[in-house]
């Protein structure tokens, strides 16, 4: 089915990045990326996984995410907390500004739109 894809790590080589060393708080996170859709016009989908460590994050864009494993911290500069572990579904909304903390290595399914 052309207008029906499976999204997993399954046949996808994953891009390897880190965080901008200069929104590095603590540890040493890297992460593993496999993207399943990039459709243009700004929509992605796909899987991502962070080794622990914590970084600054800062969000243009608006992102669904569900986890598949793992447990997070996510603080906004607001001060509002929430560790966030498998089964859990959250949206970052455009202009979310705060930290990233992963406690045990985290994986999530991801959709992001531009």
């Amino acid at each position: 089915m052309a207008r029906f894809l499976p999204v997993g790590i399954d046949g996808i080589e994953p891009e390897l990045s880190a965080p901008a060393p200069e929104r590095v708080i603590s540890g040493a996170p890297a992460f593993r990326t496999w993207n399943a859709e990039d459709a243009g016009g700004g929509l992605y989908a796909g899987i991502w996984e962070a080794t622990p460590g914590k970084w600054r994050i800062a969000y243009d864009e608006w992102e669904f995410c569900h986890i598949l494993s793992g447990v997070s911290v996510i603080a906004g500069d607001d001060g509002d907390t929430r560790t966030v572990r498998a089964g859990d579904s959250f949206v970052l909304r455009p202009g979310f500004r705060g930290s990233w903390e992963v406690l045990e290595t985290t994986r999530k399914a991801y959709v992001i739109r531009l």
